[in-house]
């Protein structure tokens, strides 16, 4: 039955991407606010379908969190190719951070650039970070949208505890703004690169937001602590 449920899943999953990404090829040509009605639109059909298909509630917690300030950044766990698409549903057209090689598939890398994603920039010189620092400063005031960050990296297990990029400590010291963190247990039901969905609720908690101003490394060590204790309270 596991197996069923999950074939019907990924059918519906692949087959709606797939038709989303061929009937919005012309909001590459128009403003970008269409191609984001598009990526909401995702949104919310992936969470109809795990519910249609496997049962599968997706639960937001703390919404009220991100209206206590006007300006943030939201900083989360990342389990899942979940999250990716969820996010769109309760933010407010949220700015990726993603890895280059995302950017260059076809199709969907031009929505990403279309929707003004930015390429992760690795270990280079000091020159080339101050920069790229820099461009997502100009990005986020520019476009009044909120930055959505992974600061593990990449997709862990739910249970797995991995260290914060350092990455996210400069993102955090150069916007000067509040960061929202999230946690969530997506990798439970949905899990990495894995053909199988599992049973159970995905929850989704946004947590009370922490105050700019903080030196680096000790809000990567607060925001550390935030979302590992609250993934430890899901069942």
């Amino acid at each position: 039955m596991q197996f069923i449920r999950s074939l019907i899943f990924n059918i519906f999953l692949y087959l709606g991407i797939i038709c989303v990404l061929i009937l919005a090829v012309p909001t590459l040509f128009l403003p970008a606010k269409f191609a984001l009605y598009c990526g909401k639109f995702l949104a919310y059909y992936i969470i109809f379908i795990l519910k249609v298909f496997l049962n599968t509630n997706v639960i937001f917690h703390g919404l009220e969190h991100l209206k206590k300030v006007e300006k943030f950044f939201v900083a989360s766990a990342h389990q899942s190719m979940f999250e990716t698409f969820a996010f769109q549903a309760p933010l407010d057209y949220p700015i990726f951070i993603l890895k280059k090689e995302l950017l260059r598939i076809p199709l969907f890398g031009w929505y990403l650039k279309k929707i003004g994603s930015i390429e992760i920039v690795r270990e280079t010189t000091t020159k080339d970070n101050l920069s790229f620092f820099d461009k997502i400063k100009k990005t986020i005031y520019k476009n009044n949208r909120p930055l959505l960050i992974f600061p593990q990296g990449t997709r862990v297990k739910f249970n797995e505890i991995v260290p914060f990029k350092k990455g996210v400590g400069r993102i955090y010291d150069a916007l000067g703004l509040h960061c929202i963190p999230v946690a969530l247990n997506s990798g439970k039901i949905w899990p990495k690169n894995s053909f199988f969905k599992h049973p159970g609720d995905i929850h989704i908690t946004f947590l009370e937001p922490i105050k700019p101003g903080i030196e680096k490394n000790t809000f990567i060590k607060i925001l550390e602590e935030k979302i590992y204790s609250e993934i430890k309270k899901y069942p």
